[in-house]
């Protein structure tokens, strides 16, 4: 029986979704891969200090975890890292499996199940960051046991862009445990960002990216092309596709030799096909597998070894495709056919697998969190093997977002998630508008997918609606829309904010004295600007944030943004007024409303040394605030203990701001 919902004033429902629930549920599988007959992938564990481990799906369908605590499959690799691990069978039948280990970065090599613990192939320097690892294969046909090709990051020096990069061959056999000089490099460091190597079905070829700074991997990258001996050397190396003003995010052979990429030259990231030998009139003539659409089939390259795509036995190609979130589709590159995968997911991540004539994915939607999904292509069914999700409460508290599309200034498009406050049993008083939290994505140059998060949840079940917006230069709808954002990061985000914002009051969804902004690394950004910008906002939540944009641009950040600020806001050489104007720091000043400030102190992406600052040019203006800093977080939280924390603490400061009463959560004190 259906019954009215109560009234009860908004920000105060009770909920069961609270933060330890939401915090245990923090993270998704990823990086996939198979090993023979078996699909892998990594799984995040938050109660276990956050590590990620290897979980494999045996042929019987059972999921189990391959790496005991402490093993922490995960790579820092341009920080972000990307694919860790990689695995084969030997020959006695045996699972072997590479992965790199956050502690030291090293590469290890184990036999799951056997007494043996991971046995390092990688020396420890003592130089800067030292030797890390990313995007590796296992090449079991060269070397005397074998070989590891994947990508080396090696630190030259004390500062953070003393760094190079090659694609390099690390021996099985672990005697480059201790011996760097046992460490074949196939590629020089002419170019500042490699990808790891894929090799042609054959053996005899191989492709990997290449950018240099200034551009970032969206804006310009080259397809390197490389012939391979007999010996496992690299000859020939020479740039086969791409330029600055073209972004190409992936490579794969296809079983006839010719190569697979997607670039956004039309203005989209499109699937294409190049044939190496097919030279026309000194050009190497490439062809669209597809008409245009109006969609992407590719994303940002943040980590080494995101795949939208991935060729099958049988000549179809598993896409990623979409405008915003991506779905699952099989190509038939005869036809031009295009068709998506049956099921509830709405937004599949950038990592699948391919065995036989199935598809593996990671996959989500609305009413449910990541989990990694199979697509039979010959019967066209689909089914969730592991990381199943199951719901910790309640669904009927579950959000009901809306896909929105707002306009912003100068009659622009602003594309946003709405998460109106949602309780089964409860509803707003009569004439009460809801607060609301605006949520900006980190990036800049990302997306937030509209899929189940216990973290929005925590809010819209309390009575606080939540609106994400993915602002001008978010991905997702094209390199036009994406580049709004260039020479405008300050500005075009957070009018985009705002205007997502002003709608929601204007249409009366929102309280205009209720209104909250948060978001984490240039979503703290976009929060610090807009808190000292703008007079829309009763308060904020800053997380991980850049706040000094000279600062940030010598040398206190890591090497892969370092030159990141060239596009965003414009060389600093030729206009060095607009880094001191646009920076949170230097508009202390203008502050007028509370703000909580969570930091890692590992974090060198965002450093403490920027949030520090910030507090010192706020103190003693009377403005309410908290800092909240975590020893062993970096970039991104991802501890039970500091991802309860964080999360109390920032309904807290909306409790108090907006004059309503948590007693479940422990006040969160504001200093002036």
């Amino acid at each position: 029986m259906n019954t009215v919902p109560a009234a009860a004033p908004y920000g105060a429902w009770p909920s069961p979704i609270d933060a330890a629930l939401t915090a245990t549920h923090d993270g998704r599988p990823d990086h996939l891969g198979t090993v023979g007959d078996e699909i892998w992938w990594t799984e995040p564990r938050p109660a276990e200090d956050g590590r990620r481990t290897l979980v494999r799906r045996r042929a019987d369908g059972t999921a189990e975890p391959v790496l005991p605590a402490p093993w922490n499959a995960r790579s820092r690799v341009v920080e972000y890292g990307g694919q860790p691990w990689a695995g084969t069978v030997g020959e006695d039948g045996e699972p072997l499996v590479v992965f790199v280990h956050f502690t030291d970065q090293r590469l290890y090599a184990y036999v799951p199940g056997r007494p043996e613990r991971p046995r390092p192939l990688t020396p420890v320097s003592g130089i800067g960051g030292g030797l890390r690892w990313v995007d590796p294969q296992v090449r079991p046909e060269h070397g005397a046991e074998g070989e590891v090709w994947c990508v080396l990051e090696e630190f030259t020096g004390p500062a953070p862009t003393d760094v190079r990069r090659v694609v390099a061959a690390v021996p099985l056999d672990g005697s480059a445990a201790d011996d760097r000089a046992k460490i074949r490099e196939h590629s020089d460091d002419r170019h500042r960002f490699v990808t790891g190597p894929k090799v042609s079905h054959d053996g005899l070829r191989a492709a990997w990216i290449v950018w240099d700074h200034p551009e970032m991997p969206w804006d310009g990258t080259v397809v390197m092309l490389a012939d391979i001996t007999g010996a496992g050397e690299f000859t020939g190396i020479r740039p086969l596709v791409g330029d600055r003003d073209e972004s190409v995010c992936q490579v794969e052979w296809d079983r006839d030799g010719s190569l697979l990429f997607v670039s956004d030259l039309s203005g989209w990231w499109e699937l294409q096909r190049i044939r190496p030998d097919a030279v026309a009139g000194g050009v190497l003539p490439s062809s669209r597998l597809l008409p245009p659409r109006g969609e992407e089939f590719g994303g940002p390259l943040w980590k080494i070894g995101l795949r939208w795509f991935h060729p099958l036995d049988n000549g179809l190609i598993a896409v990623l495709h979409g405008r915003g979130d991506h779905r699952l589709g099989i190509l038939d590159p005869e036809t031009g056919e295009l068709a998506d995968a049956p099921g509830p997911w709405t937004a599949w991540s950038d990592t699948l697998a391919v065995h036989g004539s199935r598809v593996v994915g990671v996959a989500a939607s609305p009413r449910s969190a990541s989990e990694v999904v199979e697509l039979d292509t010959a019967t066209g069914r689909t089914r969730t093997i592991g990381a199943p999700h199951r719901d910790a409460v309640d669904p009927a508290y579950y959000p009901r977002p809306e896909n929105r599309t707002f306009t912003g200034p100068g009659g622009q498009e602003v594309h946003a998630h709405v998460y109106p406050p949602h309780h089964p049993e409860l509803t707003g008083p009569a004439g009460e508008k809801p607060p609301y939290v605006v949520s900006v994505h980190g990036g800049p140059t990302g997306h937030a997918p509209l899929v189940l998060d216990l973290g929005i949840a925590y809010f819209t079940s309390r009575g606080i609606g939540v609106a994400v917006v993915n602002y001008g230069g978010s991905t997702g709808y094209g390199r036009a829309y994406r580049e709004r954002l260039r020479g405008e990061w300050g500005v075009v985000d957070v009018a985009d904010c705002a205007a997502v914002a002003s709608a929601l009051v204007a249409e009366g969804a929102a309280d205009p004295d209720r209104l909250a902004i948060r978001g984490g690394s240039a979503g703290g950004w976009t929060t610090a600007a807009s808190l000292t910008g703008t007079d829309l906002y009763a308060c904020g939540t800053i997380l991980f944030p850049v706040l000094d944009l000279e600062g940030w641009s010598a040398d206190e950040t890591h090497d892969f943004e370092s030159r990141y600020l060239e596009s965003l806001i414009g060389s600093f050489a030729e206009v060095p007024e607009r880094y001191r104007e646009r920076s949170p720091l230097h508009r202390a000043d203008r502050l007028r409303t509370p703000f909580l400030l969570l930091q890692g102190l590992d974090d060198v992406i965002c450093p403490p040394a920027q949030s520090e600052r910030f507090l010192a040019a706020v103190a003693g203006r009377g403005i309410p605030h908290a800092y909240i800093a975590f020893e062993g977080e970096s970039h991104g939280f991802r501890r039970v203990e500091t991802l309860v924390r964080a999360l109390e603490a920032e309904l807290s400061l909306y409790a108090q701001v907006f004059g309503i009463e948590r007693p479940d959560v422990p006040p969160l004190e504001l200093t002036t």
